[in-house]
């Protein structure tokens, strides 16, 4: 159950299951046990999107010859058709809550609206801008290293809501995705999720060098920046807000993803 109801939780992708309502808006919550293999099955669920948007790049690029930049572009809307936009609406709301100034309860409350203010919409832009442009970077030198990119970069941003529901983090309301999930997995498990994350970068760095291509060195340090920059927001968030909600956990998803996507982007070409 824990991950169809992870694939419920953050995609689009219907797999729908008994007990799964309950996260969707049903009267009965899943059992912790169930929520807290959800949020550990978040990179699998990662995985699946990020091979899912490689394979649009990959198509659009090469076969049908719509170029780096289109095909970047067409690879980053496919992940948000997928997950419906939701964490891209979190990442607005997120900045539109820290950036007002208020107290908590009114921060949160600003979060709720459905309406988007001037700075969500800026850095909802601009994200999107520095994905596509990175990625497109990425998939200009070749030998993989967009779709390489791409994955680590998708796997990054569901690692960091893994983090995110780690036990000991609260959640900022009583009710909602936040405190459906908060404080619902053991850091060990995270932990593990992140060295496998970090052993399959490096792993694959090696691998296509051996093979005689280049993935760039920048890959497994990429996974690292997106993790930590996501952290210290979620920790930033915590601190003004009283805990996580579902509007920090798909923005700490998209910031980590853009940043994993920048650094994998630099270094020489391959």
């Amino acid at each position: 159950m824990g991950l169809r109801l992870s694939v419920t939780l953050l995609t689009a992708i219907p797999w729908r299951g008994p007990g799964d309502e309950a996260a969707t808006g049903g009267d009965t919550a899943p059992p912790r046990a169930a929520v807290a293999a959800a949020m550990a099955w978040a990179p699998a669920v990662g995985l699946l999107l990020g091979v899912i948007a490689s394979a649009v790049l990959l198509l659009a690029d090469h076969p049908l010859g719509a170029g780096p930049l289109t095909a970047s572009g067409l690879a980053v809307g496919s992940l948000a058709l997928l997950t419906r936009g939701l964490h891209l609406d979190g990442l607005a709301d997120l900045a539109d809550g820290l950036a007002s100034g208020k107290p908590a309860p009114a921060a949160l409350d600003i979060m709720r609206r459905s309406d988007i203010g001037a700075l969500g919409a800026v850095t909802l832009v601009l994200t999107l801008l520095l994905q596509v442009a990175a990625l497109s970077q990425a998939e200009s030198d070749g030998h993989g290293r967009g779709p390489a990119a791409l994955v680590a970069a998708v796997v990054t941003g569901r690692l960091a809501i893994t983090w995110a529901c780690r036990r000991g983090v609260p959640a900022a309301r009583p009710d909602g995705l936040g405190a459906l999930v908060a404080g619902s997995v053991r850091p060990a498990v995270a932990a593990a999720a992140t060295a496998v994350t970090l052993a399959a970068a490096a792993a694959a760095v090696i691998s296509a060098t051996a093979a005689g291509g280049a993935l760039g060195w920048t890959l497994p340090l990429a996974v690292a920046a997106g993790l930590g920059v996501a952290f210290g927001v979620q920790r930033h968030a915590v601190r003004r807000l009283g805990g996580i909600t579902g509007d920090v956990l798909g923005a700490l998803a998209e910031i980590a993803v853009t940043v994993t996507l920048v650094i994998a982007a630099m270094g020489p070409p391959a």
